[in-house]
């Protein structure tokens, strides 16, 4: 028996919520179909059958015939599939009980009311028999019924569809309590087994107890071939004679005897508040005797006492006489067909269904009892009386105690605790313990982040329970944002899972708001969501003047406007040649300091040529033109 954790998504679809039960060959949980968002009840095969041809053959007949019977008694089948090596089947999920549940808890049931339960049933029987699928494995416990008593019929998983059959050597495919007599004969099932079937659960529904039941399957199978029930009135007074007559023929032991099909059933069924027989013919006593009823007739008193001790005296010889004789022939029985001495076979550590068929086909009676194992797995046998190997007679009783497994305990509440805290509390609760580690930036490391199945769930002990450990935070490598933008820089730190603080650092040599360095470094591995300090380029508030004097006109505006400062241009006319269009004064002066933007005034100069003098004799430049 598999356990699956819960929140375990199945097949990238299914997400598990609870265990609901198990059966013979699979465990039903409750989950959640993430892609229709709706609750599903999913079956999943036992792993330790997924290799077995015959086993998923039958999980596989099971869903395609289930997934055929669209009805509202049949419970539905969404999906199927294979996962983790063994396979599932998606199916409808139901609020509610079992029939087998509602006779264990309120025994025999209002007669109408199990008309009307049953009704149902036959409804989904007659569905898959118009199909020609016979489900034969009809029981209580495979009826689920709401709180609105609507029923709904699941598990096909040994239905028969047409002319194909499947067999188990050793085994009875079906139930005992449930099984039709040709079922336990080994013979051809057809649709009138199913309401041979369906008329146990009538009658157990009626009556609170089964009409057949043994120490063994084999016994109940035998009872169901060769012994009559008893009456259902006999348990239960308000069972009208018509209603009796109805259950009694579904429980023929020949098919013949039974109603031809489920609508015949139910037509019986509804005409029961007649009175009379349901079918119409005399009430079916089949083997029961009926009672003769002697009248008396009137005579003296003393010659009726005298006449009955006369007989009673005959009758206490011819009795006496018998017994001797049965003594004489069973003690002579019993010397010549005394039971052989065989070796009763080991069974300890088989299955309680393998153990029981082992001793049957030996020749031996099976008393199962159950009891707790902290060792041995549920549902193996951990001791037997008669023990292994000891002769004993032939068909004597063999006990075998069968595990019920270790019990069940709560998962403690460790979260935070250390991990050899948290170890030593769930191996104390009788749990297995499996470690695995995973980073967390909130749970310090070496402590407990979460178990699974979570704390306070209810588990059977010698189950294991997984334990994620923090190593701490998750390492990143910090990426390098030198030379961006403040607000790159942020951006790209924070996507990495980072913090962020941030400094202004003057600079003259970056542009203002660029990153001038970070701390840690570069390609550094720290936690995650640890803080980069980041120092950002910033101008200073106040800029020296610089000395521009001398400079060209356009060279000392382009080195003040570099500074950070304004430069304002006036001419002034210059005597010498070589002071034209240079700086002759600045103001503020140079080397002063002044806030950044402020202006500063420069004078360049501006040299005039002199106009020539007119009174002047000018020089001749070339000698006079000759003549």
């Amino acid at each position: 028996m598999q356990n699956i954790a819960r929140d375990t998504v199945i097949d990238d679809r299914y997400e598990v919520k609870s265990r609901i039960g198990s059966g013979g060959m699979a465990d039903v949980y409750c989950a959640m179909d993430r892609q229709l968002g709706r609750k599903v009840a999913l079956k999943l095969l036992y792993r330790r059958f997924a290799e077995d041809a015959e086993f998923v053959e039958r999980f596989r007949r099971e869903a395609s015939s289930a997934a055929g019977l669209q009805h509202p008694n049949v419970v539905g089948v969404f999906d199927r599939g294979e996962w983790d090596g063994t396979y599932y089947i998606a199916m409808e999920y139901l609020e509610g009980r079992s029939l087998k549940q509602i006779v264990r808890e309120e025994g025999a049931i209002e007669p109408d009311r199990a008309i009307d339960l049953i009704v149902q049933v036959l409804k989904a029987a007659r569905f898959a028999h118009r199909r020609g699928i016979i489900h034969r494995d009809f029981k209580p416990h495979n009826v689920i019924v709401d709180d609105e008593d609507r029923a709904k019929v699941t598990d096909f998983g040994i239905a028969r569809a047409g002319a194909s059959d499947m067999t188990e050597t050793g085994s009875i495919m079906g139930t005992a309590q449930y099984l039709s007599p040709e079922q336990a004969h080994g013979h051809a099932v057809s649709p009138r087994s199913d309401l041979y079937s369906i008329g146990i659960m009538l009658y157990e529904l009626l009556t609170g107890r089964v009409p057949f039941d043994g120490d063994s399957p084999v016994a109940v199978a035998l009872k169901q071939v060769s012994e009559a029930p008893v009456m259902p009135r006999a348990f239960n007074p308000q069972v009208s004679p018509a209603l009796e007559d109805v259950v009694m023929r579904a429980l023929s032991k020949d098919p013949a005897g039974r109603y031809a099909d489920a609508d015949e059933f139910i037509a019986a069924l509804r005409d029961t508040g007649a009175g009379a027989s349901a079918n119409g013919l005399p009430p079916v006593t089949g083997s029961y005797p009926a009672v003769a009823v002697a009248y008396a007739v009137e005579e003296p008193v003393a010659d009726q006492l005298e006449r009955a001790d006369r007989r009673t005296l005959r009758r206490i010889g011819i009795v006496a006489l018998v017994l001797l004789l049965l003594a004489a022939i069973a003690a002579g029985a019993y010397l010549l067909l005394r039971p052989e001495k065989v070796l009763a076979p080991n069974v300890v550590g088989n299955r309680s269904e393998i153990a029981s068929v082992r001793l049957q086909n030996a020749g031996f009676r099976v008393d199962l009892q159950r009891g707790r194992s902290a060792t041995v797995a549920e549902d193996r046998v951990f001791r037997q009386d008669p023990g292994p190997n000891v002769e004993v007679e032939e068909g004597s009783t063999v006990i075998i105690l069968v595990s019920d497994g270790p019990g069940d305990g709560t998962v403690p509440a460790v979260e935070g605790e250390l991990e050899r805290t948290a170890r030593r509390q769930i191996e104390r609760a009788g749990f297995k313990v499996r470690v695995r580690s995973e980073s967390s930036a909130t749970v310090p490391s070496g402590r407990v982040i979460e178990s699974a199945p979570q704390e306070r769930t209810q588990l059977q002990r010698g189950r294991t329970v997984q334990l994620v450990i923090s190593s701490g935070p998750r390492q990143v490598e910090v990426p390098d944002v030198r030379g961006r933008s403040r607000d790159e820089a942020e951006s790209t730190l924070e996507a990495a899972g980072f913090k962020v603080s941030v400094s202004e650092q003057v600079t003259d040599d970056t542009e203002p708001g660029n990153v001038l360095k970070q701390t840690p470094g570069p390609g550094a591995s720290v936690d995650e969501g640890a803080t980069i300090a980041l120092a950002v380029a910033k101008r200073p508030a106040e800029v020296t003047v610089p000395d521009v004097l001398g400079q060209g006109r356009q060279e000392a505006v382009a080195a003040l406007e570099g500074a950070g400062l304004r430069a304002r241009v006036r001419e002034e006319p210059v005597e010498a040649p070589e002071e034209d269009g240079t700086v002759v004064d600045q103001n503020p002066t140079p080397d002063s300091t002044r806030k950044r933007g402020a202006t500063v005034f420069i004078t360049v100069g501006a040299f005039e040529v002199p106009e020539p003098d007119a009174s002047a004799t000018p020089t001749p430049t070339t000698s006079p033109e000759a003549p």
